[in-house]
């Protein structure tokens, strides 16, 4: 999977590129809008990552024009703006998610998985074609009980051929799909990394032609019968090399990744604090400006970027309350705002606050956690009526919620269905044909964690979008929920306008996709 960074921010940018690699991902980066945009109509990519503050380009510009062009590649905005405001004018832009710094670094990843996998015919993170299994989540690769150990190009080849097994791959498009623009690889690099492929699949008892090369044309899969070729529920064996349960492996997993990235956000923080505190020096250099009578747009604009980066970068590390000091500045430098000379004093007790805490930190102890984001609570609000034969199937306990929540989308255009119990849920869905479903997690009888994954072993269901809405913003409830194949994790209490943005843009992406 090839993926595409537009991100300002160098510190950020280096993070997020180190950490997708490790993911196995192919990353082009680009540092500004204008750039953003020369790679994503030059180059072919399966997820664009893009910031919304950028240079000579904002990221709603670029995602407006980018789909007025009509790519339609999944996008994802991150951004340290943490309103409603901007969360609806990037969905509204054409963004299909919207996080905002600093966030959960595994949920980023989970999120990034899950929409890599709406564009796929397997929507869910383990695929299994015969005896051939592959984990997403935990990169773990089986053929039978044997457990594979592949390098990241091996295991990107080999999960690009079993999500689409019945797909001859040229070796331009595996090139395309699997190599970043800065490599220069050659066909014979394809066919170096396959044998080696082919080498280990053989050495743990699979046929030499499991991948067949059909000249002229490529390499496939030759398992094409539909009925070994399936999507199925993540393995339940033991580990084969320490034994221990799935359980405590996937906890063991976690510790070692935790650790790993803790040791690369020093690293980066050990490189890169010098240029935070530039970046204090340029706002300072601002507010000088400020004070003297000689503020300009440009040099506000640029210290609002400054500031707006370092919203990012310091919650990246973890760091909340420079963070929050920065956010401050953020806000107060908005290129929107007029600002007068008094104002400079007053910012630089910010500022100063701000370089205190930077030079302060040596080292960072402990992982960064996640800032809560939580919409603001239900209101009736004006919005774009949506067309009217969008259905919605609720599935919810809550009777004050089915009661009313329906009234407040109607004036958005939807039909809202209502359920309050989930054993009835197959034969609501199979009489309505509903367009999105919209489950709450904890219920009695099923859960919906069992609906969802239920729904994506079942092929006519396998595509229908699946939104979680509950009271459970816990980080890993949420990457239990992408994990069972759903497209989107909203939090109660939430509005009728977001909700219903996060459902039309859901609706485009399919619809953009089908066709």
């Amino acid at each position: 999977m090839r993926i595409l960074v537009v991100e300002d921010d160098e510190i950020f940018r280096t993070l997020l590129t180190q950490r997708l690699n490790v993911e196995c991902y192919a990353i082009d980066v680009a540092k500004d809008g204008v750039q953003g945009w020369e790679y994503a109509s030059t180059y072919e990519y399966d997820l664009l990552i893009l910031d919304l503050v950028l240079p000579k380009l904002d990221g709603i510009s670029l995602c407006q024009k980018l789909r007025h062009a009509g790519y339609t590649l999944p996008i994802l905005m991150l951004t340290s703006q943490d309103t409603s405001t901007a969360k609806i004018m990037g969905l509204d832009a054409g963004a299909d998610d919207y996080m905002v710094k600093p966030f959960d670094e595994p949920e980023l990843i989970a999120r990034i998985r899950a929409l890599l996998r709406r564009g796929s015919s397997n929507p869910l993170p383990t695929v299994i074609c015969g005896p051939l299994s592959l984990n997403s989540s935990t990169h773990e690769v089986f053929y039978g009980e044997m457990a594979l150990t592949l390098t990241a190009k091996e295991y990107a080849l080999l999960e690009m051929m079993m999500r689409d097994s019945h797909h001859v791959f040229g070796s331009d498009e595996i090139l395309e799909s699997l190599w970043s623009s800065e490599e220069f690889p050659v066909d014979a690099t394809v066919r170096s990394h396959m044998r080696r492929l082919r080498n280990k699949l053989t050495a743990v008892g699979a046929p030499p032609d499991l991948i067949a090369t059909s000249h002229g044309r490529g390499y496939y899969l030759k398992i094409l019968d539909l009925s070994t070729s399936t999507i199925a529920p993540a393995r339940e064996t033991p580990n084969l090399v320490t034994g221990n349960s799935p359980i405590e492996q996937s906890k063991s997993n976690e510790l070692t990744q935790q650790t790993q990235y803790l040791e690369l956000l020093n690293d980066t923080w050990q490189k890169h604090r010098s240029t935070c505190l530039e970046r204090v020096e340029l706002i300072r250099s601002t507010l000088d400006s400020l004070h003297l009578g000689q503020l300009t747009s440009p040099i506000q604009a640029e210290a609002y970027r400054a500031a707006h980066t370092l919203v990012g970068t310091l919650g990246t590390f973890g760091l909340d309350h420079a963070m929050r000091l920065a956010r401050n500045l953020d806000q107060e430098l908005h290129p929107d705002l007029y600002l007068e000379p008094y104002q400079a004093e007053f910012f630089r007790s910010f500022l100063n606050q701000l370089q205190q805490q930077i030079e302060q930190t040596l080292y960072i102890e402990n992982l960064p956690t996640m800032v809560e984001d939580r919409p603001q609570a239900i209101e009736d609000s004006k919005s774009k009526p949506l067309q009217p034969e969008i259905r919605v199937l609720m599935v919810d306990n809550d009777p004050f919620f089915l009661e009313t929540f329906p009234q407040y989308l109607k004036p958005y255009g939807f039909q809202v269905l209502t359920l309050n119990d989930p054993r009835q849920f197959w034969s609501v869905l199979e009489s309505n044909h509903p367009d999105v479903l919209i489950l709450d997690i904890q219920m009695p009888q099923i859960n919906g964690f069992e609906l969802c994954q239920g729904l994506r072993s079942v092929d006519p269901w396998q595509k229908i979008p699946v939104m979680f809405l509950s009271a459970d913003s816990k980080a890993e409830t949420q990457h239990k929920a992408f994990s069972v194949g759903a497209d989107d994790y909203l939090c109660k209490p939430i509005t009728a306008e977001s909700l219903s943005d996060r459902i039309h843009n859901r609706l485009q992406r399919i619809h953009s996709i089908m066709n």
